[in-house]
């Protein structure tokens, strides 16, 4: 009986959407073929990673069942839930798995092959730690090109030039109250008007009913607002056909992807509305040319007319595995 071939890379994919959109950023940045392995937890995922060790006891069974040999080469996973299962993978492959871990597992991570984490994290230096300025993602030149293609129509009616706004919201110690939402709208429309623009803006699920409401209160008529409730999310046409972006600084990976696209990125963070360590990337990123605060904006002659070398930490994730495995 023939062997089923060996996978070169996994990935392992729970229902975090972020935490895909980081794997799916290195795996394509590394050119390679790969397989997706789906991850549904039952109750003791939310146990500690020091308790649950190298297993997949925390898995549904269907799920659980679909992690079996032939074993890949490497595997990519996010999140501290994945990295058990990325650890019970390297044990049954007799400890031949690369295992590359996307974000801090905390404790039990020395099996792990490299661990890549935002310097703002500040995680103590260690011979499996790589730093990065912000979280991987799968926003290149050629996927923007593609879905400018598919929104050009849609977006038509939306003049340029167009400022993007991707609003987040709140966190597990800040609020995003409608004051900050009304402030931001205020700016946002300001700067619309300094350039004969018009507003696209995107709200998340944290953003809230209440603040959702005072920003598109605040913002004037040339706007297009998304608020959940077309078919298609415009998040990546924003990305794409925008000429300015505003980002909330709340979020490290829509700051990151928005600073993926080489054009001007303002971030709207006033004093005491975000976590210390979001203050932390936001000052690696003005330092790296990649960003401004939004009050900067109307400091700037032309507020559209600055570039930089666009940020991809999933490429600087991906040499890093090839030099490490000689993939």
């Amino acid at each position: 009986m023939e062997r089923e071939p060996r996978d070169r890379v996994w990935i392992l994919a729970d229902e975090r959407i972020g935490n895909i959109h980081q794997c799916l950023g290195v795996v394509e940045a590394l050119n390679v073929p790969y397989r997706t392995k789906r991850l549904v937890y039952n109750q003791r995922a939310r146990l500690p990673n020091l308790l649950l060790g190298r297993t997949l006891a925390h898995l549904k069974k269907e799920s659980a069942a679909a992690i079996a040999p032939p074993w890949p080469d490497i595997v990519i996973a996010a999140g501290r839930r994945a990295a058990p299962v990325a650890r019970a993978i390297k044990r049954r492959s007799g400890e031949r798995a690369f295992l590359v871990q996307l974000m801090w597992p905390g404790a039990a991570s020395a099996d792990l092959n490299l661990i890549a984490t935002p310097a703002h994290d500040r995680i103590r230096s260690r011979p499996n730690l790589l730093r990065t300025v912000g979280a991987p993602n799968h926003i290149t030149p050629q996927r923007l090109a593609a879905v400018r293609e598919t929104w050009r129509e849609r977006l038509a009616d939306v003049s340029p030039p167009r400022i993007a706004a991707l609003v987040g919201g709140d966190t597990r110690h800040h609020r995003f109250t409608p004051a900050l939402a009304r402030e931001l709208g205020r700016q946002a429309s300001d700067l619309a008007r300094k350039i004969d623009g018009s507003l696209m803006i995107t709200t998340s699920r944290r953003t809230g009913a209440a603040a959702s409401e005072a920003l598109t209160a605040s913002v004037g008529n040339r706007c297009h607002i998304w608020r959940g409730d077309e078919e298609m999310n415009p998040y990546l046409a924003y990305l794409a056909l925008s000429d300015i972006l505003i980002v909330t600084g709340d979020s490290t990976s829509m700051c990151t992807e928005a600073c993926a696209t080489g054009r001007p990125v303002y971030i709207f963070a006033p004093n005491g509305a975000t976590a210390a360590k979001h203050r932390l990337l936001h000052e690696r990123l003005y330092a790296r040319g990649c960003a401004r605060p939004l009050t900067a904006a109307y400091a700037d002659t032309d507020p559209m007319g600055w570039r930089y070398q666009p940020l991809n930490d999933a490429e600087t994730i991906a040499r890093e595995i090839l030099r490490r495995t000689g993939l």
